[in-house]
């Protein structure tokens, strides 16, 4: 199907569809499913050992979401995203996350910001140890908890939606990155702002930190590496 290496099997105790659906969301940030490329749910599923009907599943999702899109009696080809899909997903997320974080501040007890530390501290391991996966996954984790706080499930579906949506092709080359290091301590610097009770200068810190991460993608191969190198992305497990 690509370039990369055959993927890890999934396993046979959680739901396939729901496997498949997140391998392949990490296979497109990754850059091992690329744009303009049309994939086979048989070709797929050889990768994944699974049979190719929860492949095909997995993509009516991805589909759905605006990820890929159907090709008759072909498969389902990649979608691309352009740099204006990108400034226009980050400004609604700032529109969104910066005066939510806000009221958040304003209104949570400090045991539940406190909670999303080890979240935190995970994507700052995960930046310097160079595994992207594991960043993202811990990154989504902390965004999405955080939102989660101010009672609204839609706004975070939306959020989480929009973070879908503005997935990039090869984003391996930032795994290890000291921009990226950088970004994962932000998410401490807003906690300790919250927890101080500096409701505005924790909004516009996520409005600052969003901008960065729209700015990261510019300068991902350019920036020399921290630790190890990126570790190889495993499969649905």
């Amino acid at each position: 199907m690509s370039d990369s290496g055959p993927r890890r099997p999934v396993s046979p105790h959680e739901p396939l569809r729901d496997q498949v659906a997140d391998a392949l969301r990490a296979a497109l940030i990754a850059g091992e499913l690329r744009p303009g490329v049309v994939y086979s749910a048989p070709s797929l599923a050889a990768e994944y050992g699974v049979s190719a009907t929860p492949v095909r599943e997995a993509m009516l999702d991805l589909a759905r979401e605006g990820l890929v899109e159907t090709v008759r009696n072909k498969g389902f080809r990649v979608l691309e995203t352009t740099e204006r899909d990108l400034d226009d997903f980050t400004e609604l997320r700032i529109l969104i996350e910066a005066p939510t974080v806000g009221r958040v501040t304003r209104t949570v007890a400090p045991e539940q910001l406190r909670a999303l530390r080890p979240a935190a501290e995970e994507t700052v391991a995960a930046a310097r140890a160079g595994n992207l996966a594991r960043y993202l996954e811990a990154d989504h984790r902390f965004h999405l908890d955080l939102l989660s706080l101010a009672g609204n499930p839609r706004l975070v579906e939306t959020v989480g939606d929009l973070r879908r949506r503005s997935r990039l092709h090869g984003l391996s080359g930032l795994g290890g990155t000291r921009v990226l290091v950088e970004s994962a301590h932000e998410h401490l610097d807003l906690l300790d702002l919250m927890l101080a009770g500096e409701a505005e200068r924790a909004e516009e810190h996520m409005r600052r930190h969003l901008d960065r991460v729209r700015s990261l993608w510019a300068v991902r191969q350019e920036e020399p590496a921290v630790g190890r190198p990126p570790a190889p992305r495993r499969g649905p497990h």
